[in-house]
């Protein structure tokens, strides 16, 4: 007698993209599991704030039926944008106009209002997928990490820049993108760091110049999150001793000598350790044959560089593509997933084009005026999704 577990769909990794797909398949009235590495959902903190669009990320949210508890949630005033140069001198600020284009809000909010809107159970944390391997008619054997296995009819590879299920349909691997990043984070800013918090104001922060910036934008629990980026070799940040913070934050700090002191201000006056972290891509044009009974969203598909601010939108937005055709091809699969990924494929393209064109914007030689000019035209024309 056959004992192996048998789930009709498997969604792997409890991510933005993932939950989005459970959430959408839940208002059809379809069941899904969702295995994830982290030992529960408290496991690790979801990073900082996302601007969420309204044709992809808040479209998603429209289609899960959260998208008033989304509002209830945003961050008022987190649509603020300020530029500066590397001496601090502002070139461009933009007020939070409350129009809601792209209301700002907490990753980790974000999440755990999708967490709560799936029943109970349906996420299975501690649960590491190693690999999986076809069956034939559709079917995969999925394998954890723990040694056990279960079948699936459908298999969704929902699980990140270093997906295990990816290789099930594609060879392609993410390359570095010749950019490093330094994270940190100042504590109770307001009280503790005022200089930095007047310095980066109430939303999103950039200052650019030299191949270099540094990214900022403010949290809902009064920090500022801090993203400091520069071109280099993949092989730097390994020389960093990141265990011993003031010496990294010495040795990051040598890259920004001629900087204004307010902005090296943000990396001395960092509270805890900071976090290194390269900056991979997928190529642009990445696509698949079609595989029977698998197909993958978000970053495990087209994982692009963050600088257009569209990985997180993306991937709600593909999961929520899924989740309708599926619904709208009850027990026809292959054609849900067929029509699924001709509108991916050339959506992720025009994407990942647009993400990798904005990171040469950031660190041009002419930086912050290339980001400017862009940011302006908006004022004269709407603003359009890739």
């Amino acid at each position: 007698m056959n004992t192996t577990p048998h789930h009709p769909v498997t969604i792997v990794g409890a991510g933005l993209g993932g939950l989005v797909l459970a959430r959408v398949l839940h208002v059809h009235g379809i069941e899904s599991a969702v295995f994830d590495l982290d030992a529960d959902r408290h496991a690790r903190t979801q990073g900082g704030m996302l601007d969420i669009h309204e044709e992809t990320g808040q479209a998603a949210l429209r289609a899960a039926g959260l998208y008033e508890e989304f509002r209830a949630r945003v961050h008022p005033g987190g649509e603020e944008m300020r530029v500066l140069d590397k001496a601090a001198r502002v070139v461009l600020e933009e007020k939070d106009d409350g129009d809601g284009g792209r209301p700002e809000i907490d990753r980790g909010d974000l999440r755990d209002l999708l967490l709560d809107a799936l029943p109970g159970g349906t996420v299975r944390w501690g649960a590491k997928v190693a690999g999986a391997e076809p069956l034939g008619d559709g079917r995969h054997a999925v394998t954890l990490a723990d040694g056990t296995t279960f079948t699936t009819g459908l298999l969704v590879g929902a699980d990140g820049a270093w997906s295990r299920i990816r290789p099930l349909l594609s060879d392609a691997r993410p390359a570095y993108t010749g950019i490093s990043f330094v994270e940190l984070d100042l504590l109770d800013a307001d009280t503790r760091h005022p200089g930095c918090a007047e310095l980066i104001g109430g939303g999103m922060f950039f200052a650019l110049g030299d191949h270099k910036a540094f990214l900022a934008h403010r949290e809902t629990d009064g920090s500022l999150h801090v993203y400091t980026a520069l071109r280099a070799a993949e092989d730097w940040l390994p020389t960093i001793d990141f265990t011993d913070t003031e010496a990294a934050k010495a040795a990051l700090l040598e890259h920004f000598t001629d900087w204004a002191p307010g902005l090296r201000a943000l990396v001395a006056e960092a509270d805890g350790a900071l976090t290194p972290r390269h900056i991979h891509a997928l190529p642009v044009e990445h696509r698949w044959q079609r595989v029977p009974g698998a197909t993958l969203l978000g970053d495990a598909a087209h994982l692009m560089s963050p600088f257009a601010g569209e990985g997180a939108n993306l991937a709600m937005f593909d999961g929520a593509e899924l989740g309708r055709a599926l619904a709208a091809h009850p027990g026809d699969a292959e054609t849900a997933l067929t029509a699924y990924e001709d509108a991916l494929f050339p959506r992720s393209e025009r994407t990942a084009r647009d993400s990798a064109q904005s990171q040469e914007m950031i660190f041009h030689d002419r930086a912050p005026q290339p980001l400017v000019d862009m940011f302006t035209s908006f004022a004269v024309e709407p603003r359009s999704e890739g």
